[in-house]
């Protein structure tokens, strides 16, 4: 198109958007909450059994993972679940993580189960792929 001999030059300005909306965001309550659903759902019945242990641990973090994937519906988050089971003996444990992100968009949420003969700790990281 020519506008009095000149072409006209649209501008378009760019709509990529760096960071999540408000209804996007991770939401650690949130996840700490189908988390502890999914553990008392899973392991309320259980006695510590070394050989299923490995099994429920996958069960937990899978069940975990796609939980909070579908409560975030179409966002550009990685998550990534951690989960450890151990016997309970009278013995302490301390579970530590690091992770480099950038703190205004990524987040992480925690939670923990016990009954008579075992422990469960789990993390869950939501890191913005952006």
């Amino acid at each position: 198109m020519m506008e009095n001999g000149h072409p006209v030059i649209d501008i378009v300005l760019p709509t990529y958007r760096m960071v999540p909306e408000e209804n996007e965001r991770f939401y650690p309550s949130t996840a700490k909450a189908l988390a502890d659903k999914i553990i008392a759902d899973e392991l309320s019945d259980v006695k510590y059994d070394e050989d299923e242990a490995k099994t429920w641990s996958l069960n937990i973090s899978d069940k975990i993972r796609e939980a909070v994937t579908d409560k975030l519906k179409k966002t550009r988050f990685k998550i990534v679940v951690q989960t450890t089971i151990g016997q309970m003996r009278d013995q302490g444990i301390r579970i530590a993580s690091r992770c480099l992100w950038d703190p205004t968009t990524d987040n992480y949420a925690s939670c923990s189960y016990t009954n008579e003969t075992l422990f469960c700790s789990v993390l869950i990281f939501a890191i913005c792929t952006d």
